[in-house]
Parts: C-alpha cells; structure tokens; sequence
C-alpha cells in the first residue's frame, strides 16, 4: 500500500510487514524524509498516530531522530539477516547499535484512548499529542521485538528486486515472496524479462 502525497506515488510505502521496516523502506529509491511535513504523513500512514493527531510541534529534530533510528535499525536487521558473514570488525559496531536502540526503546510508546466518533462508534486516539521519543520508542520496541522472535526473524527477506535494499516479513503461502511489492520491484522485473525475450527474438 502506498500513502499519496503531493511528491509522487509509491514515495512513502507501508507493506513491509513491521513499522520498523516501513521505516527502512524510507530511504529507495531516494530518501523520502526531506521535510517535516513528509515526516509527520509517515508517523500517520505508518499508524503510530491515528488521522487528526496534533504534530504541529514536530520540528528538524524530529527528523534528525527518526534518520537515527532508522540508520540503527537497517544495521540490526541487515545484521540479523545474514549473522554469519560478520567479522569480529563489525560486531563491536553491531553491539552499539543495539545498545543505542535498546535505550531508545526505554521510553513508553503514546498512550492510546478510545472515545466516540460522531457516528457513535469507537475511535482511536492518542492520550495527548506525542513526543518525538515516545513515536521513536514505539519503533525501537516493534524492532527488539522482531530482532527476538525466532518466527519473525526466520520470515525477512530482502527484496531480489534490482538495486532494492527493502526488507520485508515474508508471510506468503510457501514463503515465495521475491520482491518487497508484486507492482513495484515485481512489475519491473517482468518488464525486464519481457524486454529480454524480446531482444533475443529479435537477434
């Protein structure tokens, strides 16, 4: 699924399967966190606060805590992924990462509230509007989670799309998921093999 923004389709993608790894996704094909304002539709879409949620006091610093984050936990996981080809160089590395993101995940994510809707149903809403280190802690915990759940560990896969870094739980019948979406990085390795074929028949 992708939020529509005003930059384009596919900019800010929410089908990783982990709002950890929806957060990783944020930086293919180019960085998307360029402006407070893309970052606050990616706390919404990503659903760590419902629509109408007050963000008007997210400011540069937001971004620059979220960029962290994401940079911490692209090396956990990318780590987690293949743990065996890393060298006693990088494990000191690997180490601080997760320490840093532990101590992130310390801070108690938003509290959540349940009032009526004007239909009468209930909605969700958030306590009060967020901090920055209660969405970031929020992250970091749904990525200690995933890092120490064997099950969820043995499901990622990284995207076989061309030049895709993505990272994604792989929930698919036969785990034969390939790409990190069937209409991105698979539409494009159709083209390609359609282009293929078609050069050979023309050779």
């Amino acid at each position: 699924m992708a939020l529509g923004t005003a930059t384009g389709a596919f900019e800010l993608r929410f089908d990783a399967g982990r709002i950890c790894l929806d957060l990783l996704a944020t930086t293919h094909p180019e960085e998307r966190f360029d402006s407070v304002e893309v970052l606050c539709a990616w706390i919404v879409g990503a659903g760590l606060a419902p629509p109408g949620t007050p963000l008007t006091h997210a400011d540069a610093s937001w971004l620059a805590g979220f960029c962290e984050l994401r940079g911490l936990v692209g090396q956990l996981v990318r780590g987690g992924l293949a743990p065996e080809r890393w060298s006693s160089y990088d494990r000191p590395s690997y180490d601080i990462a997760l320490a840093r993101v532990n101590d992130i995940a310390r801070v108690a994510p938003p509290a959540p509230r349940a009032v009526r809707g004007e239909d009468g149903t209930l909605v969700r809403q958030l306590d009060h509007p967020p901090e920055c280190s209660a969405l970031l802690g929020a992250i970091a915990r749904d990525a200690l989670e995933l890092l120490t759940d064997p099950a969820a560990r043995a499901r990622l896969r990284e995207c076989e799309g061309d030049n895709c870094p993505i990272v994604y739980v792989d929930t698919s019948r036969g785990r034969r998921r390939r790409w990190c979406s069937s209409e991105v990085c698979g539409n494009r390795e159709r083209v390609a093999r359609h282009r293929r074929r078609a050069a050979l028949t023309r050779a």
